[in-house]
């Protein structure tokens, strides 16, 4: 049987590690939205209570009229904390499944922290951003929306870059310390320098600064197509504590 408990919890501090511009609430569905970022988790409808299921196609079409408005397509977000009624509704609308992720987590004394250089975190968010997107692949016109996510996020936060003496950097994630947890986000390694170690450099390096700061417990999302993302967290000893999935109307275009 789900642990709501821990559920709840991991959902809180991932909510306060990747924190929307706008957040609002249906009861208690959480309705998040970002003008200047398209990430899901920034632009979705969050239901947070199984019990939560009234006027399910009324609230559906409500929180759609504020996405059009915002100019962002509906997407739900759809953790075990969601009311089973509402992805009933969605299956009997022809509503798409995608991008199942898994959220995974560690007892940090239990892991092998040793194998690999220390780098210490950046304090320049821009130079972070420059490198996260260069090493994603992503389009630099992300830059603005990206950098104001990040200087949003309130818990302590190490951004770390590894990088290479001739080509610049090859790996970086974010480190957010909340409490005592660590949850590690936007984990990349450049695409022609993969398997070569950088992530599990990068990865360890993180969770050493969070352990130095007190944090107890390393936490991730992982979409479960990035195999090798959830193999490397695997071998660091991590398990699934839940998943997640995102919900999209057939009418809906794909989402970025």
């Amino acid at each position: 049987m789900q642990d709501l408990a821990s559920v709840r919890r991991l959902e809180a501090v991932g909510f306060r590690a990747w924190p929307a511009a706008s957040i609002q609430y249906d009861g208690s569905w959480q309705i998040r939205l970002t003008a200047g970022h398209p990430s899901k988790r920034l632009n979705s409808v969050n239901p947070l209570d199984p019990s939560d299921h009234r006027q399910v196609e009324l609230r559906v079409e409500k929180a759609a009229q504020r996405f059009r408005a915002y100019g962002r397509p509906l997407v739900f977000r759809q953790s075990p904390l969601a009311p089973p009624q509402l992805d009933a509704y969605f299956d009997a609308h022809g509503w798409r499944r995608f991008d199942e992720t898994r959220v995974m987590m560690a007892e940090i004394d239990d892991l092998n922290l040793e194998d690999a250089m220390d780098h210490l975190p950046i304090r320049e968010i821009g130079l972070y951003v420059d490198s996260s997107i260069q090493v994603h692949g992503r389009d630099p016109l992300l830059k603005p929306g990206l950098t104001e996510v990040l200087s949003s996020i309130r818990p302590e936060t190490g951004f770390f870059i590894i990088e290479e003496a001739d080509t610049g950097p090859v790996a970086t994630a974010l480190c957010v310390h909340d409490n005592d947890m660590a949850g590690i986000f936007e984990l990349a390694t450049r695409s022609d320098v993969r398997r070569k170690g950088y992530g599990r450099e990068v990865v360890t390096t993180a969770l050493r600064w969070a352990r130095i700061r007190g944090a107890e417990h390393a936490w991730s999302q992982v979409e479960e197509e990035n195999t090798a993302a959830v193999r490397l967290y695997e071998e660091f000893g991590f398990h699934e504590v839940y998943r997640y999935d995102y919900r999209q109307a057939p009418e809906q275009p794909a989402d970025g």
